[in-house]
């Protein structure tokens, strides 16, 4: 099978509200920066394009469309694109590789949450016939989903507060975070609830931004003479969208993507886990069976930054960008999908 390297990766700031900023201008930095770590010219220099992002943000159909702008309209490239986080599109991009079709490829994924209301909107991945015409917002079903692990004993409102308070210092140390403070357990839980048993710390923010990743085969990386990164593990499950036949206080589908991607073949020194909410990084860790060895999102993850459909791919890149550091040599990257953790894709990156 055709090894994959990753070659380059930037994400842009994570910004609360980029205002009169389109998604064109959110996307064409982060594309000027991986074309820069390769010194190539534009998209036209790799073989295949594919982009994640969601219509529904932008409130309009084929809003994705406008995002292609950025790329250039002549002469025409090889494209495509999911209406999901840009992690599914380096999932794509990968198989178009294998099979034999690219050698290279160019991922982005970008977000404009501000202009509405982001918990709202997400109401729309819920099942169409049950459960989205009630209009459930992601807040209100975690914040379920949260309270049957406190019920069942399985974690406790301090193990929450301790997920922020690592979240915020790791911080920190990252330019792109919107939220970043040495901030205290005991402070997190000095807040009012919010939506309980969340308090607003406990849920990740509503941020604007992309994210741009390009990977190829081995021997187009060592042709570029870039520093690279290997993906030797991929997988992807999905669990039901009926809530009521799901375990909320497990991820099986996390697990068995983890299996598939040979997580456990060998000790994983970093792991980025999309989290958007305190309480889901706990369930990540234990069903990734990741131990204190383990350094887990040193970036601060999601509660300190969430772009919308460009996060999971950003997982990929701070696990790229630790092992290209020298600070680590194998790690996984987690991305997330859907209500309560519904969709999941494990991603095993390692120094080449």
């Amino acid at each position: 099978m055709t090894d994959i390297a990753i070659v380059a990766y930037h994400q842009s700031k994570a910004v609360s509200d980029v205002g009169a900023c389109n998604e064109v201008e959110l996307i064409m930095p982060v594309l000027t920066e991986v074309y820069r770590q390769l010194g190539i010219a534009n998209a036209q220099d790799v073989d295949f394009v594919c982009s994640g992002s969601c219509d529904y943000l932008q409130g309009a159909a084929f809003a994705f469309v406008a995002g292609v702008d950025a790329l250039g309209a002549v002469p025409p490239i090889r494209e495509s694109h999911v209406e999901m986080d840009a992690a599914w599109a380096l999932y794509e991009s990968m198989l178009k590789i294998r099979m034999g079709h690219a050698e290279s490829a160019l991922i982005y994924g970008f977000g404009k949450s501000s202009p509405g209301e982001l918990p709202i909107v997400l109401s729309q991945q819920l099942d169409p016939y049950y459960l989205a015409p009630l209009w459930l917002d992601s807040i209100s079903l975690a914040a379920m989903q949260a309270r049957i692990l406190l019920d069942a004993g399985r974690i406790s409102e301090r193990d929450m507060a301790e997920v922020v308070s690592r979240s915020r210092r790791n911080a920190l140390a990252n330019p792109n975070a919107q939220l970043a403070g040495d901030i205290s357990a005991d402070d997190v839980l000095a807040e009012e609830t919010y939506v309980s048993p969340l308090r607003r710390a406990d849920c990740a923010p509503v941020s604007d931004g992309a994210s741009a990743m390009i990977i190829c085969t081995v021997e187009k990386a060592r042709e570029w003479g870039v520093p690279y990164a290997l993906i030797t593990g991929i997988d992807h499950r999905m669990e039901t969208h009926n809530l009521g036949m799901r375990d909320l206080t497990d991820s099986r589908s996390t697990r068995l993507a983890a299996e598939g991607a040979g997580v456990g073949a060998g000790k994983v020194d970093v792991a980025e886990l999309y989290a958007p909410f305190s309480h889901q990084e706990l369930i990540l860790i234990r069903a990734l069976g990741l131990g204190d060895e383990t350094s887990v999102n040193p970036s601060g993850g999601v509660l300190a930054g969430n772009l919308m459909m460009a996060s999971g791919l950003s997982r990929i890149g701070e696990v790229f960008n630790r092992i290209i550091a020298g600070e680590a040599e194998r790690g996984i990257a987690h991305a997330t999908s859907g209500p309560c953790l519904q969709h999941n894709l494990v991603t095993v990156v390692e120094k080449a």
